[in-house]
């Protein structure tokens, strides 16, 4: 058994998608309309283009629990999911550089460092490098 897929819930599909190709370099996979001006829209690392697909989900949208969690999260100051980067600091500079916004600066705890940026669509992400 192994991981196929992943969801992020996000408020806009169209913003999402752009942010996540344009500013973090996702490529996008598959853009299937699926009723109402909702898609199947997932993306997949240019570092492993066979890998996970994360799927930009529209469930904020159109189921109350999803968006509550969502939003708990975010007044939480919890990421919603982390991505795993050769380099944090090398990261952050680069996504400083597109107008992303931390709200957790490079910091190491333990064995990881990490950091968390705003996605523009309502979630929280974490970077993380193993050090």
């Amino acid at each position: 058994m192994k991981i196929n897929l992943v969801s992020i819930p996000v408020l806009d599909q169209d913003k999402a998608l752009k942010f996540y190709t344009e500013k973090l370099g996702f490529i996008l996979n598959k853009d299937v309309p699926v009723g109402n001006s909702d898609r199947w829209l997932t993306l997949v690392s240019p570092e492993w283009p066979d890998g996970p697909e994360i799927l930009l989900e529209p469930s904020p949208n159109n189921f109350e629990p999803s968006k509550f969690y969502q939003e708990s999260l975010m007044e939480a100051g919890i990421p919603y999911t982390q991505l795993e980067v050769d380099s944090v600091d090398t990261e952050f500079k680069r996504l400083i550089n597109q107008g992303i916004n931390f709200n957790v600066e490079p910091t190491e705890i333990g064995p990881v460092k990490i950091a968390v940026f705003n996605d523009t669509c309502g979630n929280l992400i974490q970077i993380i490098e193993h050090i």
